[in-house]
C-alpha cells in the first residue's frame, strides 16, 4: 500500500505552505458555516479544499513553486509580526520594550533596574530611559 501511494505522488507538487492555509482556512470556514447555517461561506469552503487537492495533485511544479513563493512573500511578514507580538506580550512581565531613537531597531531591557543607559547593538546610539 505504501509503495503504491509513493509511485502515484511521484512527480506531483505535494503539500506547501499554501496547501496547508487553504487547508486552515477551509476547516475554519466550514467550521463557522456550520456554526451560523451560511451556506455560501460553505459553498467557499468546499471550492477552497477542491483548489487545496487540485494543488497537491498537480504535476506542474514549477508553477505551484511559483505560487507557493508568492504567497510566502506576503504570508511573512504578517506572521513575523504576529509573532513577535505574542512573544512580546508572553515577556512584558519581566522585560521592558523600547525602539531606539535613532534606527528604530526595537530594544528589550529587564524591568525594575530604575533608570538606565541603553545602548543600541545595531547603531550604538546611547540614551536613558526609565525601566
Amino acid at each position: 500500500m505504501g509503495n503504491w501511494f509513493r509511485n502515484f505522488m511521484m512527480g506531483r507538487y505535494g503539500p506547501d505552505q499554501l496547501c496547508f492555509f487553504t487547508l486552515a482556512l477551509s476547516f475554519i470556514f466550514n467550521l463557522i458555516a456550520g456554526i451560523f447555517g451560511l451556506w455560501p461561506l460553505s459553498i467557499l469552503a468546499y471550492l477552497l479544499l477542491i483548489i487545496t487537492l487540485f494543488r497537491f495533485l498537480s504535476r506542474n511544479v514549477l508553477k505551484r513553486r511559483a505560487e507557493n513563493d508568492k504567497f510566502i512573500k506576503y504570508w511573512w511578514p504578517f506572521k513575523t509580526r504576529v509573532s513577535s507580538f505574542f512573544r512580546r506580550l508572553k515577556d512584558s512581565r519581566k522585560y521592558k520594550f523600547f525602539r531606539c531613537p535613532s534606527c528604530k531597531n526595537r530594544l528589550r531591557v529587564p524591568r525594575g533596574k530604575g533608570k538606565i543607559q541603553v545602548t543600541c547593538p545595531k547603531c550604538g546610539e546611547r540614551f536613558k530611559k526609565k525601566s
